[in-house]
């Protein structure tokens, strides 16, 4: 079985964990939804990264109260690039399927579909 990676962002309005964790579980579900077939048990692992303004909760909080209690996943800090968009909530989840890269729906939200218009573009 092949692993593939789907990529996903979305914004908050503050520093908050209900938004973080409302934002978070937001991101995952449209995720779901939008790959056909998706299930937390075929997710291999998750990375969620934060913009500094964010340090209130932890987005895997959110996936582990949707049932990814097994998945294995990680917190980081994005890299602060001077100019870049607040308060995204970042994932990379991989995910073992046999869908081809070509069929992956990468889903943006929010403020955060700017960041890859070329992404959501494709859709």
């Amino acid at each position: 079985m092949t692993i593939r990676g789907i990529r996903g962002a979305t914004t908050v309005s503050a520093d908050d964990p209900d938004l973080i964790l409302q934002g978070t579980r937001e991101l995952l579900e449209a995720i779901l939804d939008e790959n056909e077939g998706m299930r937390p048990e075929d997710v291999a692992s998750a990375i969620f990264t934060l913009t500094g303004d964010l340090n209130s909760a932890f987005p895997a909080q959110a996936a582990r109260q949707m049932g990814w209690e097994l998945v294995p996943m990680m917190c980081a800090r994005e890299i602060p690039v001077p100019g870049s968009l607040p308060y995204v909530i970042r994932v990379l989840v991989h995910w073992n399927t046999e869908v081809p890269q070509s069929e992956i729906k990468h889903v943006y939200l929010r403020d955060a579909v700017t960041l890859r218009p070329d992404l959501i573009a494709a859709q």
